[in-house]
């Protein structure tokens, strides 16, 4: 086990900079230069105490600068991408960056990355903790029933309205539920993490967040119920046709126990990658939902850096995007022989 884990660490260390470098050249594509930008507004402030021939060189001069100052004043990639993380010296030979805990800074919020992301992380985790364990809690046990109650009419009819949520586009469903709970009924806000001009403490303000969460909530509960149903149920049903099934009971266990002991075991197993990885695509954030909702999330916060070419800030959501692609693929294969005792290790 131990040798295992090494070698995937070391596996997802060369997967990790293989992505990252094929991500930092084409974000290198963007139309976007800092050094540049910065040139040009000092140089506007300095307009009026400069002579027109010599404007030409001052600018030239202070786009030198500020490529130096940035690390972009060569193009090979490949230094560019190592002052990135760190590992290559800038011209006045100090090392600035990932691994100096140095992550960029974004000039749309005027802020160091880290800090612009934790509120959008905290947010995001919010809602996605509270859908991914409501989803659980309704998937697992109504796509167990179905299997167990085959081509019952409760099952059928379950299986028509899992197949009216799986083909309908998610953005028609929010838009059917704003219709519904806000403009009808008046339930919920349409919009917004709190209410407006409203400077709630303590548990009043977590009170507030969680009323304008629950609707976005029910949305995204709403978009995963179907594919999550389908999936358990056709596991349950594979399972409950297991030899060791019937084996079972014709040993007379409770009908209970064959289920929740015996067969929901064995289901487990081709459900793994979908439970570990939803639980992780958490902190990717949802830009549909949290577009139209308004929500202060990471879907939006990558959306708005990508639409304003916030170069340092993309980069960092991408670097924790690569981090948890890689962690959740090694915690499924873990959880592969916690579930089932047959899957072993090899070496």
């Amino acid at each position: 086990m131990g040798r295992y884990v090494l070698k995937r660490c070391v596996y997802m260390v060369v997967v990790f900079v293989l992505l990252t470098f094929l991500l930092f050249n084409l974000y290198q594509l963007m139309p976007a230069n800092r050094a540049y930008t910065d040139a040009k507004a000092e140089m506007l402030g300095l307009k009026n105490s400069i002579k027109a021939e010599e404007r030409d060189a001052k600018f030239d001069e202070l786009y030198l600068k500020y490529q130096r100052k940035y690390g972009t004043d060569t193009d090979n990639t490949v230094v560019l991408y190592l002052r990135w993380l760190g590992l290559y010296p800038f011209y006045d030979g100090n090392c600035s960056g990932i691994f100096q805990g140095n992550f960029g800074y974004s000039y749309e919020h005027n802020a160091p990355v880290v800090d612009v992301v934790g509120p959008a992380m905290r947010n995001t985790a919010i809602i996605g903790v509270i859908t991914e364990l409501a989803v659980l809690a309704i998937t697992i046990p109504l796509g167990i029933v179905c299997a167990t109650r085959k081509n019952s009419k409760f099952d059928k009819g379950t299986q028509i309205f899992s197949l009216i949520g799986f083909s309908t586009p998610s953005f028609i469903i929010y838009i059917v539920f704003i219709v519904f709970f806000c403009s009808i009924l008046h339930w919920f806000p349409v919009s917004g993490m709190k209410t407006p001009g409203s400077n709630y403490t303590g548990w009043a303000a977590v009170w507030d967040t969680l009323y304008h969460v629950i609707l976005p909530t029910i949305c995204l509960v709403f978009s995963s119920l179907a594919s999550i149903t389908r999936i358990t149920r056709a596991s349950m049903i594979d399972a409950l046709n297991l030899d060791c099934i019937k084996t079972a009971r014709a040993k007379g266990l409770r009908e209970k126990v064959v289920v929740y002991s015996h067969a929901w075991r064995n289901a487990m197993v081709p459900m793994v990658s979908i439970l570990v990885g939803g639980f992780f695509g958490i902190i990717s954030g949802a830009i549909i939902m949290e577009r139209m909702f308004g929500f202060k999330g990471m879907g939006q916060l990558f959306f708005n850096a990508v639409i304003t070419a916030d170069y340092d800030l993309i980069m960092f959501l991408e670097v924790i995007y690569t981090f948890l692609g890689l962690f959740s693929t090694l915690v499924t294969d873990l959880c592969y022989g916690l579930v089932d005792p047959r899957v072993r290790i090899s070496k």
